[in-house]
């Protein structure tokens, strides 16, 4: 990188009193291989491992994370990084950490030193024995090696800035000048996110898409725009559903046709890949029952702890009551409930999968007010007394879906009803609503669907057992006629 050389340069003229070092720079790096990491960390049980396929995913635990802030890192896509993790972060099994341990060097400063023989980098295993035989020079004294790495970041960073500027200028031009056929699909995927996605879509929504991303660099990391056809994109599908079922296929494979379609509409790909294309999946998992019958819930009511003050159990009998989402009665305040309308307003949910807070609804036709039984007015009224109009009515803390499904399962068992999902409740308060005759409309607006096509969808099962009752029904009028 010749700005970092220039740069270095002009600081030794203008601080030519500084002493000098050169060595081979493998005998001033450690490496740590990710592959070798995941294993030991796997084998600790120090760290929180998830595995997605087999991509693990290594969470921040008690324990210092492997990979921490500004730390210089050679992924196996060939790029180097001066890394800036989140609250959990995806690790490739196929890359390296790097440290400069000679006078424990700092790190923005290495990365820039290494930025230099960032060509040799690339190939990342071939090559990077080329790379550690490189001689490095570098100031002694870790005084003069901050400033440097400090100086090169801070004119980095403005150069970026004013790189941006066209961009914001002229998006198309900026877009044609970036993508063209020869392109990875990966990188117009990401590049197809940040513009038409982020900041118009929910977070936990965004999370989906780069997940899909991660996948595409993982399953096709070579694959270039101008050899996107069918077959490339089936062998995508293809390989991803070997480790997923057909439903989740499906939702990857909407996931990338949106911006499939864009790049067949600007000309970066002749014709849509995603014609025809066969949905494959593994064999489905036996699935725990989604929801119970009128007996079954009113047995499972009755097991509740419903004590003097709130609790959980409080919480599944008003979600049991009223079919909202569970992040949608996290965010209750005693201010949603009005009482003397025996209504409940739905305006917001609770960011239970972050830091906390308050969030907008799912979609607009989430925000709606639910009509309660007077039995639930009664109770809650009494309830909510003394708290404040303001604050969550159930949170006090953290909190995870598993532990109120937690709560609900041993109250399943205890009343010998199938264990069902706190989400379940709502697919049986649902289903009590439509197996007792009221219209699919109503169901879809109680529920804050976006439209009656979602609720035709999801209970589409129950939907074809009442056609089938009126089919009998109707058999039984025309029979009486003479």
């Amino acid at each position: 990188m010749y700005t970092v050389s220039l740069i270095i340069g002009l600081y030794i003229i203008i601080r030519c009193n500084i002493t000098w070092e050169q060595r081979k720079l493998g005998n001033i790096i450690s490496t740590y291989p990710f592959k070798d990491y995941i294993a030991s960390v796997e084998d600790s049980g120090e760290y929180d491992v998830i595995q997605q396929g087999d991509i693990p995913i290594v969470g921040k635990s008690n324990k210092e994370p492997f990979l921490k802030y500004q730390e210089v890192v050679l992924f196996g896509d060939h790029t180097l990084s001066l890394y800036r993790p989140s609250s959990s972060f995806l690790i490739s099994t196929d890359g390296i950490k790097i440290l400069g341990n000679h006078y424990q060097l700092p790190q923005k400063f290495f990365y820039y030193m290494l930025e230099r023989y960032k060509p040799m980098s690339e190939g990342y295993k071939r090559h990077f024995t080329i790379l550690v035989n490189k001689d490095a020079s570098y100031p002694k004294g870790r005084e003069e090696q901050s400033k440097i790495g400090s100086l090169v970041d801070k004119l980095d960073s403005l150069i970026t800035l004013h790189q941006r500027k066209p961009f914001c200028n002229c998006r198309r031009k900026y877009m044609f000048i970036r993508m063209s056929k020869d392109a990875l699909f990966y990188t117009y995927y990401e590049f197809w996110i940040e513009m038409y996605k982020k900041g118009a879509i929910r977070e936990i929504t965004l999370e989906k898409y780069y997940m899909s991303l991660a996948w595409i660099k993982k399953l096709a990391p070579d694959l270039r725009m101008c050899n996107l056809d069918r077959i490339a994109y089936q062998q995508i599908l293809n390989s991803y559903a070997e480790f997923h079922e057909r439903q989740t296929t499906m939702d990857f494979h909407h996931q990338l046709k949106g911006a499939v379609l864009d790049a067949v509409e600007e000309g970066y790909v002749e014709r849509d890949p995603t014609r025809k294309v066969i949905i494959k999946g593994k064999a489905p998992s036996i699935k725990k029952p989604k929801y119970l019958n009128q007996f079954e819930l009113q047995t499972l009511l009755s097991k509740l702890h419903l004590n003097d003050a709130i609790n959980w159990d409080w919480f599944i009998y008003l979600v049991a009551k009223t079919g909202i989402r569970f992040s949608e009665a996290l965010a209750l305040t005693p201010s949603d409930f009005d009482f003397s309308h025996q209504l409940l307003s739905i305006d917001k949910t609770w960011n239970y999968k972050g830091d906390g807070g308050f969030l907008p609804t799912k979609n607009k036709s989430s925000i709606r007010k639910v009509q309660l039984d007077w039995q639930t007015v009664i109770r809650f009224a009494e309830l909510l007394r003394d708290l404040d109009e303001d604050r969550p009515i159930f949170v006090t803390d953290k909190v995870y879906n598993s532990t109120v499904n937690g709560v609900l399962a041993a109250r399943c068992k205890e009343a010998g009803v199938p264990v069902i999902s706190i989400h379940g409740l709502r697919h049986t308060h649902a289903s009590l609503l439509l197996f007792s005759g009221v219209t699919i409309a109503s169901v879809a607006r109680r529920l804050g669907h976006a439209s009656m096509t979602t609720t035709q969808k999801t209970y589409l099962h129950i939907i074809q057992e009442l056609e089938n009752k009126d089919v009998d029904l109707i058999m039984r009028s025309i029979s009486s006629l003479c």
